[in-house]
C-alpha cells in the first residue's frame, strides 16, 4: 500500500453557519422542529434571516467541522466540498485552509450561492438547523480526485451528502476508490431526520461494505433500527458494520466491534452553551485516535475531549488547539 499523504479526508456539504441565540417561541412561530435539520429554499432562508436577531457567522458543514478538528489535533487533513466563487465561498475556503486543511475542490462559477445554515440555539444549548444547500448540492463525481482519495488513510463522509443525488454518486465513487487503495471509509449518520429519509439505503451501505465505520448518536441509532431499545439496536449495529461508535451525550459513548463493546465516559464540562458540532468534533477525536492506533478507549476519550471543548462556546469549530488540550489531559497525540 502506498504511503498515505493524509490521515483523514472528509467529503461533505460545504455550509456557512449563521448562529443565533433564540427562544422556543421563535422556533414555534417559524414551524421548526427543535433539534433537527430541515432543508430550506432561498426564499425561506431569506425569511428566517430577516427575523433573526444579531448572529455569529462562521464556516461550518458537518464533515468540514470534523476535518478542522482532526487538523487541530495535529493530523494531516483534507476536505472535499463545493462552494461558489462568491464572497461567502471565498471566506469559507480561506477559513478551512487557515485551519491547516487541504482544500482542492474547484469552486462553482455559476449556479446557486454558497450554502448556508441558519442555526437557532435555545437556552438549553440545543441547536435547530435550517439549511440552504446552495452550491454544496452541486458536488459531483467529477469533483472526486482519485489520487487524493487513495492517499488518505480514512475517508470520512457525512450522511447529509445523501440529500443531493449527485453528491450521493460522488460518495459511492470515493468509497470504491478508497477501498481499492486498501483504505477505510467512515460515515456519520448526521441526524435522526436524515436517517428517517434514507434508513434503508444507510443500512445497505453498511451491509454491502461501502462503509466500514459508522458514527451515530442514540436518536440516530434508534431511528436506523426503528426500536426504542438501545441494546437491541446496538446488537444489530455490531452485526451490520465492522465498527460502530454511538455517542450518548453526558453518558459518553460506546464502541461496538467484533471484539465486543467498549464504554467510554464523557468529559466533564463547566457550562453547556451550544451543542452545534458536538458529534462532528467527537468524530474528529475518535478518527485521530484510530489513525494513531491509540486503541478504542483512547479514541473515545479523545472524541469526548474534543466534543466537550466545542459545546462550551458558540460555534462548531474548536477555539483552542485540541492537540495542546489532549496533551494537558495526558491523552496520546
Amino acid at each position: 500500500m502506498a504511503e498515505a499523504k493524509y490521515d483523514v479526508l472528509g467529503i461533505g456539504n460545504a455550509i456557512f453557519d449563521v448562529l443565533v441565540q433564540t427562544d422556543e417561541k421563535f422556533l414555534a412561530d417559524h414551524g421548526m422542529t427543535k433539534g433537527g435539520m430541515a432543508l430550506i429554499d432561498e426564499t425561506r432562508a431569506a425569511a428566517i434571516y430577516r427575523d433573526m436577531g444579531p448572529a455569529t457567522e462562521m464556516s461550518g458543514g458537518s464533515a468540514a467541522n470534523t476535518i478542522v478538528g482532526v487538523a487541530s489535533l495535529g493530523a494531516r487533513a483534507a476536505y472535499v466540498g463545493k462552494v461558489k466563487d462568491d464572497q461567502i465561498g471565498r471566506l469559507y475556503s480561506h477559513d478551512i485552509r487557515a485551519a491547516g486543511v487541504a482544500l482542492e475542490t474547484k469552486p462553482a462559477t455559476a449556479g446557486p450561492a454558497t450554502g448556508c445554515s441558519y442555526i437557532l440555539v435555545t437556552g438549553d444549548g440545543e441547536r435547530t438547523m435550517n439549511t440552504y444547500l446552495g452550491a454544496a448540492q452541486d458536488l459531483t463525481p467529477a469533483d472526486i480526485d482519485a489520487a487524493q482519495i487513495a492517499s488518505a488513510k480514512i475517508v470520512y463522509l457525512e450522511g447529509y451528502l445523501w440529500d443531493p443525488s449527485s453528491a450521493k454518486d460522488a460518495f459511492v465513487k470515493a468509497s470504491k476508490i478508497a477501498h481499492g487503495a486498501g483504505r477505510q471509509v467512515a460515515l456519520t449518520l448526521s441526524d435522526a431526520f436524515c436517517v428517517d429519509r434514507y434508513r434503508g439505503e444507510f443500512v445497505d451501505l453498511m451491509r454491502n461494505g461501502t462503509v466500514d465505520l459508522i458514527f451515530a448518536n442514540e436518536s440516530e441509532l434508534h431511528s436506523l433500527y426503528q426500536t426504542s431499545d438501545f441494546d437491541t439496536a446496538l446488537k444489530q449495529l455490531k452485526q451490520d458494520v465492522k465498527l460502530g461508535v454511538v455517542t450518548r451525550s453526558e453518558k459518553g459513548c460506546v464502541v461496538a466491534s467484533s471484539d465486543g463493546v467498549t464504554a467510554v465516559p464523557a468529559f466533564p464540562i463547566s457550562q453547556l452553551v451550544d451543542t452545534t458540532g458536538a458529534g462532528d468534533l467527537f468524530a474528529a477525536g475518535f478518527l485521530f485516535g484510530l489513525v494513531r492506533n491509540a486503541g478504542y478507549e483512547n479514541a473515545g476519550l479523545l472524541g469526548a475531549l474534543a466534543a466537550a471543548e466545542v459545546i462550551q462556546h458558540i460555534g462548531a469549530r474548536p477555539k483552542v488547539s485540541l492537540k495542546e488540550l489532549a496533551k494537558k489531559h495526558g491523552l496520546p497525540v
